[in-house]
């Protein structure tokens, strides 16, 4: 399941949903005109089998034909605007609306920190900032979704019930089912399926308010005039709930089932999202909220027939997974969880959590293909190595990266300067900027941690992401430009403080501009030649700092990747000639990334193999090459997870 063709993928669906949706606006528009013909036209009395009726009926109409037609264009087209408008909140506010409560990362509630680990570990090995994460307390049937326009605005929801009946596997595998949506672009497709549902659907709205504000109505002279417009609207209403249903079902229904195989690539446990499945078929999936806008978005939803169904039938959908299946097991597996109390079942699933979050992660080959294909689709491998940087984070870290009063700290804390006069005069901007309070905050973190492991700084960052973006708007601004005082403290700008601060630009921005999903451009890679050369200097650079020899074989490796043959001379940019080269390759980089970011998205996957390429040249990855590429493809929206490299940096 490569990333790249998935995203391709998406932007096709996308214009084949707004093609379908052009279709139901007109069967409504055609169906709007027919009625008007038949109660508001001048021939309404004609004879049907007068040879001149339907000439007439339309020649003598046009004024009519064309205000029905402007008012129902109009009347779709801006509903469906004012929905999406009103979704730009994102995941979160589509969980709020369906009355999910947000988790707090620092909960220590067991089943809740349960999920708030799992979503974690999955989303560090996807490469993927942490998304939002909430409970529909509400709903006892067991299911969830995802939900946001890009991975910067993203939340995972699931319900009460699944929270309480799932183990940690089937957990864990409704959770990366739902990242496989994330990943595959199916959620940025599912938010504007529900902005064009609702225009739609609107018609059918308007003829049940007028149908219910009549009566009640004491004037019976005009009642019945709008009780019949309340009646057609509605019945041309339902002509589009037809059509919706229609769209819905034949957009979403296969990625059921690519998201269940990427929930099974993800965690190497078939048992867990199928365990998932066969729990919804003896139980139920239901939900007691409305939710025919987002039935699409569940990760199982029933009540409708096969034609409009969202998802493939559960039997079908579980034997995708184990081919042998039986449904009769419904019925041995309801009794068996009657049989079992929620608490006993929380107390084991926690104990079993815990266990195998410390299990180590197998051995992962350096080859730039193998890593290629893994993003967006990462194994059991990466999912263990995420949850082992989880575990060894130190716990004050962890603790205040979860908090909404540190999180800010925490980042601050990440750009302290071994240097002490340069950490000296970083702590007096923090005092200037933030306060005498946060500049105390961070010096106690790091009197509890002095020092942390390299592979843990990028990793901890993302933990604080979902925090931060919480933030007002002036105090993430405020926040942005003091980073870029502390990284430029020194005079230089080293590639961890780079890729800080380039990801924090990037995941924050995204928030700002929730719409600009970088779902790939029109941009050809070939226009793009010095810019792709320096951006893998920039790499090769850092992975050799000490060996201009083999600096240059790796970024010549890189290059052949991209121009299928060996570039005649390679050398590094004069940036790094310069006396103020350390900031002068920063500066070039950013402009070099935000132009590529504009690339199509099979340009974008030759790159990404090409820098991969560069990094891996020799068997050893040093911890700056990991981070700049982390920083690199998410500024070109490429999932890229740490934890392909947790062995070998």
């Amino acid at each position: 399941m490569n990333f790249f063709e998935q995203q391709d993928r998406a932007q096709r669906r996308t214009r084949v949903l707004l093609g379908l949706f052009s279709l139901a606006v007109l069967a409504i528009v055609v169906a709007m005109n027919l009625l008007a013909l038949l109660f508001l036209g001048h021939d309404a009395t004609a004879a049907p089998d007068d040879p001149l009726f339907s000439r007439s009926m339309f020649e003598d109409n046009l004024e009519l034909m064309f205000w029905v037609t402007l008012f129902t264009i109009v009347l779709i087209g801006g509903a469906s605007l004012y929905r999406a408008s009103s979704l730009r909140g994102g995941g979160g506010q589509v969980a709020q609306e369906l009355g999910g409560t947000r988790i707090e990362p620092d909960t220590r509630d067991p089943l809740r920190r349960r999920l708030v680990n799992v979503v974690e570990e999955i989303a560090i090995a996807s490469g993927v900032p942490v998304p939002e994460i909430y409970v529909l307390e509400q709903e006892s049937g067991i299911n969830a979704f995802a939900a946001g326009h890009s991975t910067g605005d993203a939340a995972v929801a699931v319900t009460r019930g699944a929270l309480e009946t799932l183990d940690r596997n089937e957990l864990q595998g409704v959770v990366a089912h739902e990242f496989g949506h994330i990943l595959n672009g199916d959620m940025r497709l599912n938010i504007r399926l529900v902005g064009i549902l609702y225009g739609i659907l609107v018609l059918a709205l308007v003829g049940q308010r007028v149908m219910v504000a009549m009566r009640f109505s004491r004037d019976s002279r005009n009642a019945a005039g709008l009780l019949a417009a309340g009646l057609a609207l509605l019945i041309v209403g339902y002509i589009g709930l037809f059509f919706g249903r229609w769209i819905r079902a034949s957009v979403s229904r296969q990625r059921e089932y690519l998201a269940d195989a990427s929930a099974v690539q993800f965690t190497r446990h078939p048992d867990g999202i199928a365990g998932a499945l066969k729990k919804i078929g003896a139980r139920h999936a239901r939900m007691d909220a409305d939710f025919e806008e987002v039935g699409h978005m569940l990760f199982a939803s029933g009540g409708l027939g096969r034609m409009f169904a969202t998802h493939p039938p559960l039997e079908d959908r579980i034997r995708a997974i184990e081919p042998n299946f039986d449904p009769t097991e419904f019925e041995t597996i309801a009794r068996r969880m009657r049989e079992q109390t929620e608490a006993e079942q929380a107390d084991a699933e926690t104990e079993e959590g815990s266990e195998e979050s410390r299990r180590g992660p197998g051995g992962l080959m350096l080859d730039a293909d193998n890593l290629a294909d893994g993003i967006a689709d990462p194994g059991l491998a990466q999912i263990l190595g995420a949850g082992m940087l989880m575990a060894a984070m130190p716990g004050p870290l962890e603790q205040a990266a979860h908090s909404d009063g540190w999180a800010a700290e925490v980042i601050l804390y990440l750009l302290m300067n071994a240097d002490p006069e340069v950490r000296e005069q970083q702590r007096l901007l923090v005092a200037e900027k933030r306060g005498g309070d946060s500049e105390r905050r961070v010096g106690q973190l790091l009197d509890m941690v002095p020092e942390l492991r390299d592979d843990l700084r990028i990793p901890l960052l993302e933990i604080a992401f979902p925090v931060l973006r919480r933030h007002p708007r002036e105090e993430r601004e405020a926040l942005q430009e003091l980073v870029e005082q502390l990284i430029h403290a020194d005079g230089r700008v080293s590639a961890f403080e780079y890729a800080l601060g380039r990801l924090l630009n990037r995941h924050l921005m995204d928030v700002e501009k929730p719409g600009d999903d970088g779902a790939g451009g029109r941009g050809r890679l070939e226009r793009h030649g010095d810019e792709v050369r320096f951006l893998l200097a920039v790499l090769a650079r850092h992975g050799h700092p000490g060996d201009p020899d083999a600096g240059r074989a790796a970024l010549a490796a890189g290059i052949a990747r991209i121009e299928e043959r060996e570039p005649a001379t390679v050398d590094f940019p004069e940036a790094w000639t310069e006396s103020e080269g350390s900031r002068a390759w920063a500066n070039v980089l950013d402009r070099v990334l935000e132009s590529l970011d504009g690339l199509r998205m099979a340009d974008k996957e030759r790159l990404v193999r090409a820098m991969l390429t560069t990094v891996t040249h020799g068997g050893q990855v040093r911890t700056a090459e990991v981070e700049l590429l982390r920083a690199m493809a998410a500024s070109m929206h490429v999932p890229l997870p740490l934890a392909e490299f947790a062995e070998t940096g």
